[in-house]
Order: structure tokens, then C-alpha cells, then sequence
């Protein structure tokens, strides 16, 4: 599994891994190892369709993206991706925001960020986004502009020495008729399986993408309560309230490497 998507790798992407440290550890390149094989299978039982951003009242699908699982079709069988765009981590970024009210301060949006994310974006020969598209953040490294806030999160809410992950594996995409255009911004919703805190749920998010030349840009954005992923929310002296709803937003630079 990593032989092959070593072949897939750039030096400078490498590097780029490298210097992610613990998320690189962690999902073990896996996330281009994908890249080499998708399944029919993975295509067949994309998501249903959302109207809204946000978790959906469904099962997630739980795709089989390892192109070294016995239950993956054969390579006679599987959906080769045509083109591999791999996320640039220090050019993007992942972040949370939760409104809440502090004692002494009143109404205020905490905002939590990182660039410890990492993913590839997969395309087919008609140029449509792959099931098995995907990525990854590394829930530690997030900081806001309060480190008590923050230290509260990774030891009780997120839980980051248990769930250290986030994870998003695309099913399916609404609002593409066909492939992206050149230089143009396209409004679509991507459709999968969200893992936080060691709970997956299928999930829709509002997005725009743009295609200019070697380079994907866009930005997504989910919202979801904070018990749709058994979160418990934080009860400390200086929060006098605190809204469950979490935004999740992402902005991403994907380069093509394959």
C-alpha cells in the first residue's frame, strides 16, 4: 500500500508530509494510496442528496478506500483516477467557530484554526470528482486566541489524545453537471462521511470550487450540534453560555501531482 502511493508522491510533497510530523504518522500516506484504485462499488452507493448544509438523517456509507482490501474489486473492475490534486497544507486551513458568552466580556465568537490538514482530491477521465476523495486534520495543533480555551478542548471536549483525527471521505457531489470549467467558481455540495470524536455521520457541505490550471482552490462550510458527534459541550466558570452549534470551515490550495 505504501509502495504505490509513494510513486504518486512529488519529493516536495514528501517533504510537505514530513513536516506535518504527527498527522503524517498518523494517516501513513493513505490518503494518496487511494489514488492508484477506486471502486465501482464506492460510485454505486454514494450518498443520497441534501438540500441544506449540515449532518443528514441517514446512514454514512462507510466506503472501503483501501485499494489493498481483499473486498476491493479487481483493478479489471475498479475506476482509475485520472487526476490527483493533493491538498497544500501551509497554503490551507481548517477551523471551527462557536459562538459563546464570557464572564466580564459578553457575546463572542471563538475561533479555533490550523493548517495540520492534508487530503487529495480525485478526478475521473470526464473530469468528475471520485468517491474515496479525501481528508484529514489533525484536531491537536488547533489554536484559538485563548490557550486555555484551547487546552480545555484537546483534554475533555475533543478528547485529542483518544481522537486525535477528523476525517471527511467524499460519496458524492451535487450541483456539478460536468467538469469543472477553467478560472470559473463553481457552487456545489459535497456529499460523505464526516469522523469527529470517534463518530462518523453522513454529512453535506455548502462549497465553492475553482479549477486554474495545475492549482484546485475553494472553501467549505458544515454545521452541525455539537451532540451530533457526542461532544460534550464546556461547562467552565468563564463561559456564561455557549451556542452547541459548531461551524466547521475549511479553505484549501490543491495542486495536481498525477
Amino acid at each position: 500500500m505504501f509502495a504505490s502511493a509513494s510513486k504518486l508522491v512529488s519529493p516536495e510533497a514528501r517533504h510537505r508530509s514530513r513536516r506535518l510530523g504527527g498527522i503524517a504518522a498518523l494517516v501513513a500516506a493513505s490518503w494518496l494510496a487511494i489514488a492508484s484504485m477506486t471502486g465501482v462499488a464506492a460510485q454505486e452507493s454514494a450518498t443520497p442528496t441534501a438540500n441544506q448544509p449540515g449532518v443528514l438523517d441517514i446512514e454514512p456509507a462507510n466506503l472501503d478506500c483501501d485499494p489493498t482490501d481483499d473486498a476491493t474489486p479487481a483493478a479489471d473492475d475498479a475506476v482509475t483516477a485520472a487526476a490527483i490534486y493533493e491538498i497544500v497544507s501551509e497554503e490551507s486551513e481548517a477551523r471551527y467557530l462557536v459562538e459563546e458568552e464570557l464572564a466580564g466580556v459578553g457575546a463572542t465568537t471563538a475561533i479555533g484554526r490550523t493548517n495540520a490538514f492534508i487530503g487529495s482530491i480525485l478526478f475521473d477521465e470526464e473530469g468528475m470528482p471520485l468517491p474515496c476523495s479525501q481528508f484529514f486534520v489533525d484536531l491537536r495543533t488547533l489554536t484559538s486566541d485563548e490557550p486555555r480555551r484551547d487546552n480545555y478542548l484537546y483534554n475533555n471536549t475533543l478528547e485529542t489524545q483518544t481522537y486525535p483525527l477528523a476525517s471527511f471521505v467524499l460519496t458524492g457531489v451535487e450541483g456539478l453537471e460536468g467538469a469543472l470549467e477553467e478560472g470559473k467558481e463553481t457552487t456545489l455540495t459535497l456529499l460523505g462521511d464526516l469522523m469527529i470524536h470517534g463518530v462518523t455521520r453522513a454529512v453535506a457541505w455548502q462549497a465553492t470550487v475553482t479549477l486554474d490550471g495545475d492549482q484546485l482552490t475553494g472553501s467549505a462550510t458544515l454545521p452541525f450540534e455539537m451532540p451530533d458527534f457526542d461532544i460534550e459541550p464546556p461547562r467552565v466558570g468563564a463561559v456564561v453560555s455557549l451556542d452547541e452549534t459548531v461551524t466547521l470551515e475549511i479553505d484549501v490550495t490543491a495542486q495536481r501531482v498525477a
